[in-house]
């Protein structure tokens, strides 16, 4: 009996996937565990496994198409095994492409259609889904730019169709977000355009003094008796132990918002955008707000290391509840980053500032002076409590004794 290739689920707010490749072609032989296809969701790209030794008899979504969470997108069995009643032509994804057994009507769909007003054939692909749903909104459908094997046009490319306004005389075609983007660079692309046209985006910026801080830290290890090489005390250690404690102080912004949905989370857990050499992901420490300063620079550190070296398990690039991204080392000083959803905000961290000021008692003084950017969605906290927030990320850092408690 035929065995079912599923598309997994990787993220929180995962729905449907994106076949980006089929590493085994129809008719292969594979072993249990072995790649079989590649999809992209989530700002990633991940690996789906064969899940039995056999033959892989049967592509139900191509490359470039899409399929529900758990929804199957092929089959493997014994070589010449034909998948019968109640098999794919039941249960595959509506977006699924067309293959070589279907019969006449269902290829009939994917015919090329005539171009309005042309007196040629203009060979246009696209799904059955993907035609009704253009339909419903009203979309010329010959004005969207497919995104699936060979240009076909899916029901993700008609969710994400601008219709714009055609000047007399003129013909354009809106974009679509991540079109001509292959991969992680083009989840990256759907997400951030997701992420600025669904969230009322805001960003604060404040500087803190941590001229203690840096003393205190040096000072301590100095004093501790064992090396300190689990991160407990880097900078980024201790600006996420200040985050985590503001977080525990406002609890509204711990939390997040998909489909009009919002929800206060209990635990921290603490995403870091990692740059790695296909785009940005972000990997998250789970229960942040539970652990020490030597348990949190350690899973820090882990999760850091991990993602960038491609080891990290799918399952800890989701459940976020507050992110942190840090360009210190780039010599930025303030940015405005974008919010990770269905999270509400996000801190951006830039480089250490050397200032001069004057003392009270007039003598010249150096500080060391960190810049944070702060951006939240306006949709779901008010300018002041979120101004609050970044002031008790400040105070905590000025105060370098109350992170370890």
């Amino acid at each position: 009996m035929a065995t079912e290739i599923i598309m997994p689920k990787l993220g929180l707010t995962m729905t449907e996937g994106t076949v980006y490749e089929w590493v085994k072609n129809e008719g292969d032989e594979v072993k249990k565990g072995d790649v079989v296809a590649t999809i992209s969701s989530e700002k990633l790209t991940a690996d789906v496994d064969a899940p039995a030794d056999g033959t892989l008899i049967k592509i139900l979504v191509h490359e470039g198409e899409d399929a529900k969470c758990q929804a199957p997108i092929g089959y493997i069995g014994a070589a010449g095994e034909a998948v019968g009643e109640g098999g794919a032509e039941e249960t595959a994804p509506q977006e699924a492409a067309p293959v070589a057994e279907q019969t006449q009507p269902q290829a009939a769909e994917q015919q090329p259609v005539m171009q309005q007003g042309s007196e040629t054939q203009d060979r246009v692909f696209i799904t059955p889904l993907a035609r009704k749903i253009a339909g419903e909104k009203g979309f010329d459908y010959h004005q969207i730019k497919g995104t699936g094997g060979n240009g076909r046009i899916t029901k993700r490319d008609v969710e994400n169709y601008v219709p714009t306004a055609q000047p007399v005389g003129a013909s354009t075609t809106a974009s679509t977000a991540g079109a001509g983007l292959t991969g992680m660079r083009q989840i990256i692309a759907q997400r951030m355009m997701s992420s600025l046209q669904n969230t009322a985006q805001v960003t604060l910026q404040l500087k803190a003094d941590i001229t203690n801080l840096m003393a205190f830290r040096k000072d301590l290890k100095q004093k501790v008796n064992q090396p300190l090489v689990d991160g407990q005390l880097s900078l980024t250690t201790l600006v996420t132990k200040a985050a985590i404690l503001a977080l525990k102080d406002t609890p509204e912004m711990n939390a997040w918002y998909h489909d009009g949905h919002y929800e206060k989370v209990t635990d921290i857990n603490i995403g870091m955008a990692v740059a790695v050499a296909d785009g940005l992901v972000v990997p998250v420490v789970k229960s942040a707000g539970s652990m020490t300063l030597t348990e949190l620079g350690k899973s820090l550190n882990t999760a850091i290391t991990d993602a960038r070296d491609g080891t990290l398990d799918s399952s800890a690039y989701s459940g976020g509840t507050f992110t942190i991204s840090n360009l210190g080392k780039s010599g930025v000083e303030y940015f405005t980053p974008v919010i990770n959803q269905p999270e509400i905000g996000i801190l951006g961290v830039g480089t250490l500032l050397k200032e001069l000021v004057l003392s009270d008692e007039g003598k010249i003084k150096q500080l060391l002076k960190l810049p944070l950017s702060l951006t939240f969605d306006h949709q779901i906290i008010d300018g002041a409590p979120a101004a609050d927030f970044l002031a008790e990320i400040v105070s905590y850092l000025e105060d370098p004794y109350t992170l370890m408690l």
